[in-house]
């Protein structure tokens, strides 16, 4: 507003030197009267950002003054240009295109009326022409200007929504690679942490143990300790790795559910191993997610299954199949679970197009089931 104000000051100054210098039609009047139409203008500078349709008012009334009584003068016409170009600019869109025809229908009456009376075909094209500077061109250049600002605003609107998405696509991803993390965590020390939890309350528990039986408990303790440190060391080595291909050679894969079977074994659960087909290469997800599954299943069994297991691995053409199959212990869990372990299990068997039931079968037996498609078109 302030700035305004200044312009209107300026643009008042410069059109008193105009007609100061008889830069308008002299009709005979007082030499004062062309300042008030003038000033009318001048005050719609003053005002054109803060109230545009006060300007074209003040605007309107200035010229109309100025060509039926002063003039027309120079200045008030010059000026009566920046209140219809304000008046397109700031005021309402709808405006700005009731602006435009008008003011080109205005343009075309003012050359009518010349031709009628003024013969002169020069003097009639100097008229029409002036007519559409001083009524169409500000009209279209604040259409153009507006168009410009909104398409920006558009554009820097669009630019914002498009960095709000990359945001949210951004925590959606570090919240999925922190689930990711703590379910390969969780995989991988509960089953040795629990193998460690089980034999040392039977060394705790039982006193007629000698002391060969309690040594090979305790190796077996060491084993699954160090193997569950190697299997961390494995994983924060994977972490700090660049590059998203780590070295197939450092993952775990479903061919190795022999070991896991074996350390169930020493950790007190006799364990039957099945495997039907010709075992062969897997994508890198469900070879994974195969690894899991068994390594969670048998952890479970031996948290809340009795003395036995059996893992069947089933390679078939399209899909490989997992099965680990247990009874249920009399004397409840020996060791509490948090629930994980089954959320866990389904997510993977989900994130790899495949399907998976656990529950109860039979009398006191639970049974495990996965099957993970292996054609890379599923």
């Amino acid at each position: 507003m302030r700035r305004d104000v200044l312009a209107a000051l300026a643009a008042f100054a410069v059109g008193l030197v105009l007609l100061a210098a008889s830069a308008y039609y002299h009709r005979g009047g007082p030499a004062w009267l062309p300042v008030v139409p003038l000033a009318l203008t001048c005050a719609g500078v003053a005002v054109r950002r803060a109230a545009p349709l006060a300007a074209l008012a003040f605007g309107v009334a200035g010229l109309g003054l100025d060509v039926a009584f002063a003039g027309p003068s120079l200045p008030t016409t010059l000026i009566f240009t920046d209140n219809l170009y304000s008046a397109a600019l700031y005021g309402p869109a709808r405006l700005g295109r009731w602006l435009l025809y008008v003011t080109a229908a205005g343009a075309v009456i003012i050359g009518v009326v010349f031709s009628f009376t003024e013969k002169n075909l020069w003097k009639i094209s100097v008229v029409g022409i002036q007519a559409g500077l001083v009524l169409v061109v500000p009209v279209t250049t604040a259409m153009v200007l507006r168009q410009q600002r909104d398409q920006a605003a558009a554009e820097r609107a669009r630019a914002e929504q498009v960095a709000h998405l990359a945001e949210l696509d951004r925590n959606a991803a570090i919240v999925a690679e922190r689930t990711r993390m703590a379910r390969e965590l969780h995989d991988m020390i509960a089953n040795h942490f629990s193998a460690i939890a089980i034999q040392s309350t039977a060394v705790l528990s039982r006193k007629d143990l000698d002391a060969g039986a309690v040594q090979q408990i305790m190796a077996s303790i060491r084993e699954n300790s160090v193997q569950g440190m190697a299997e961390m060391r494995t994983m924060i080595g994977l972490l700090r790795q660049e590059g998203e291909d780590p070295d197939a050679t450092t993952r775990p894969r479903l061919r190795d559910a022999a070991d896991l079977a074996e350390r169930a074994r020493q950790a007190g659960v006799e364990t039957l191993m099945t495997v039907e087909g010709t075992p062969r290469e897997l994508p890198v997800s469900v070879d994974l997610a195969g690894y899991r599954i068994v390594q969670e299943a048998l952890t479970n069994a031996m948290k809340h299954g009795g003395d036995r297991a059996e893992v069947t691995i089933t390679y078939a053409p399209a899909h490989v199949g997992v099965v680990v199959d247990n009874p249920l212990n009399d004397d409840g869990p020996a060791l509490p679970g948090s629930g994980a372990g089954l959320i866990g299990m389904r997510e993977r068997a989900t994130l790899v197009g495949g399907l998976f039931e656990a529950g109860p079968y039979e009398e006191k037996r639970w049974r495990v089931r996965a099957t993970l498609p292996t054609k890379e078109e599923r």
